[in-house]
């Protein structure tokens, strides 16, 4: 498929042909909600703990008496039905990665590539560079091309670029080896330089 390239002054400066392979399939949502779950699981710290009858800090002694009493059978003051005892079946450290198929992860980021391009989200623009670091002017020239909520993906990030997008709330911006399907879903589009097109297109063949 062809799309137009544009410059940072929202000019026309050419075409470029997308492989219909990447960009082209019908996206399917099952696909890439398998991968964005697998990512965020990825991420969790899995930190969460609470203290278990062996670790709380209270007396072993038995509360009263087995029988005799006419009350329930109590052990030591740990148990969780107690005031300050611990909790039953409460959270443990522990991680929360399970494996996903290289295969599966290289297809859903396919298929996020291409549900952008079915809504028209993808714009490819001729580099990402400017003279000057001015988050400002950046930030206006965005507005002009209509991209106000952009992942932007380079295959090296010129420095006053990234200097002058880092500050921008709604942009972010991600090297080609680094791009993955959370970023991608998670902004409205997907700007693109031509460089960033050609190492998309070598790492996914």
């Amino acid at each position: 498929m062809k799309a137009k390239v544009l410059n940072l002054d929202n000019k026309s400066a050419g075409d470029i042909e997308l492989d219909d392979k990447i960009f082209g399939l019908e996206p399917r949502a099952d696909l890439i909600q398998r991968v964005v779950v697998w990512q965020l699981a990825r991420r969790r710290a899995g930190t969460h703990k609470v203290l278990t009858r062996g670790e709380v800090d209270r007396t072993k002694k038995k509360v009263y008496k087995q029988k005799g009493t006419g009350q329930a059978r109590h052990g030591a003051r740990s148990a969780p039905l107690y005031v300050g005892g611990a909790k039953a079946m409460g959270p443990v450290n522990h991680s929360h990665e399970f494996d996903l198929p290289k295969k599966v992860r290289a297809l859903g980021l396919r298929h996020a590539l291409s549900a952008k391009a079915k809504d028209g989200a993808i714009v490819v623009i001729e580099e990402a560079a400017t003279k000057e670091v001015k988050t400002a002017d950046l930030a206006k020239r965005f507005g002009k091309m209509g991209v106000e909520n952009a992942l932007v993906v380079d295959g090296e990030f010129e420095k006053n670029f990234h200097l002058s997008a880092r500050n921008l709330s709604h942009v972010d911006c991600v090297p080609a080896k680094g791009l993955n399907v959370y970023d991608i879903m998670r902004r409205e589009k997907l700007v693109l330089t031509r460089n960033a097109v050609k190492a998309i297109e070598e790492r996914l063949k």
